[in-house]
């Protein structure tokens, strides 16, 4: 029975695999949205918003494997709870591919003009910045299963949230001088950049459980 159940655990370690690599694409992505958006790179806006379709692509794919590994394998214990996590893990690193897709289309739309306005160009490269250590913290986490790290995300998404406030304190001013539709676009930004850390999050909090069997005392 032995190696059964070493063929069970490569099976497991794929799945794992594949969980690092959109965790790496998704990182990669949010850094190169903020990047384009930033500079107003068309050329690299385009590359985010194709490169989306890869992470869609792998997470079926992973998804699949790993309803076809509980049908086959018909686990309990720890090792069901590692397969039902990472099958919620994978949709929520497929959303932070999103939040960097919808970025980097409103990069598209606006081009060949800036969506950020001069006086938040400061503010959204430092979201960039937190959202792109949250997502390589992440990375780390799924494949060392360290819980201690895990619960430091949600400590780093309050930065996101300190970011997220004061941009929307600045779109509040009533001396606000960009107009409608650039406060949207900014609303819009604000709230994927959020969005991205809180599935981020949500990723660590299930890989806290994955190894536990509890949720993380925060919420």
């Amino acid at each position: 029975m032995s190696w059964l159940r070493s063929a069970f655990q490569d099976e497991l370690d794929g799945v794992t695999q594949s969980l690092s690599e959109l965790s790496g694409l998704v990182s990669g992505a949010i850094t190169q949205a903020t990047h384009a958006l930033l500079t107003a790179d068309l050329s690299e806006a385009e590359a985010v918003i194709a490169a989306d379709d890869r992470v869609d692509e792998i997470q079926h794919e992973l998804d699949a494997r790993i309803i076809d590994i509980i049908a086959r394998q018909q686990p309990v214990a720890s090792d069901l709870r590692a397969l039902v996590t990472a099958l919620r893990m994978s949709a929520d690193l497929e959303r932070m591919g999103d939040m960097a897709h919808h970025i980097a289309k409103i990069t598209r739309l606006r081009h060949p003009g800036a969506a950020v306005p001069s006086e938040l160009l400061l503010t959204i490269e430092e979201m960039g910045k937190v959202a792109r250590l949250i997502s390589d913290k992440v990375g780390g986490i799924i494949n060392s299963k360290d819980i201690d790290k895990a619960l430091e995300v949600e400590k780093d998404d309050d930065e996101m949230d300190l970011l997220h406030r004061k941009l929307f304190t600045a779109l509040l001013e009533p001396s606000w001088p960009h107009g409608i539709e650039t406060a949207i676009d900014m609303t819009l930004i604000g709230r994927y950049y959020e969005r991205y850390a809180d599935h981020a999050v949500s990723v660590s909090r299930r890989i806290h459980f994955q190894v536990t069997g509890k949720y993380s005392s925060k919420s």
